[in-house]
């Protein structure tokens, strides 16, 4: 998955700002699998330069970066002293302690359920371990599409959908080639700079 392309859904992988760039494993990722399972399954194709391909772009940056570059500080699509994330009404926390849950899926993927129904447990797995784990059983990867866009900036509030293959197998679990999808509200809080720089 390494030694990516041109990607013209994430421009923050690419160009001069991007030749120093320290990458998680050893180099920048190649998303055209992923894209093509994207431009094959999505059911929305937002015009050009419209606020909802700019989301797009920039939830597309923003999990590109947060997943693959290992040093915060070049990070393009958020401020590290500023960043926040939020799940599901839970307390606020930042980079650092994003990295303290193991980083990669396992802040998304935080959890109530008692510890004997957890298919995945967040708490058992690192960013690598879970790395891992998600790209054997999806191995076309887990697109992303944004559906409807309710405010724009500097409060954005969209829609969005997720879906993926179970090709590969789970922890045990052999591949059913099932489609897996999910969908869900986000909200990102922007600032100008992101405004100015978002193209």
């Amino acid at each position: 998955m390494m030694g990516s392309s041109w990607d013209k859904y994430r421009t923050y992988l690419h160009g001069e700002e991007e030749k120093n760039t320290k990458w998680r494993f050893g180099g920048p990722p190649n998303y055209d699998v992923v894209n093509k399972l994207f431009e094959e399954g999505r059911t929305k194709e937002w015009a050009p330069g419209s606020l909802e391909e700019q989301v797009q772009t920039l939830v597309k940056n923003w999990e590109m970066e947060v997943f693959h570059k290992a040093d915060i500080t070049q990070y393009r699509s958020l401020d590290p002293d500023k960043y926040t994330f939020s799940l599901n009404g839970r307390k606020a926390i930042t980079l650092e302690e994003k990295k303290k849950l193991g980083g990669g899926y396992n802040p998304l993927l935080q959890t109530s359920m008692p510890q004997e129904l957890r298919a995945y447990d967040p708490n058992e797995e690192t960013a690598d371990s879970s790395h891992k784990i998600f790209t054997t059983t999806f191995p076309r990867g887990f697109a992303l599409e944004i559906l409807h866009v309710y405010s724009g900036p500097p409060v954005i509030v969209y829609k969005f959908r997720h879906w993926g293959f179970m090709e590969g197998p789970f922890k045990g679990h052999a591949p059913t080639s099932q489609k897996i999808e999910f969908f869900g509200i986000s909200i990102f809080t922007v600032n100008y700079s992101w405004m100015r720089l978002r193209r």
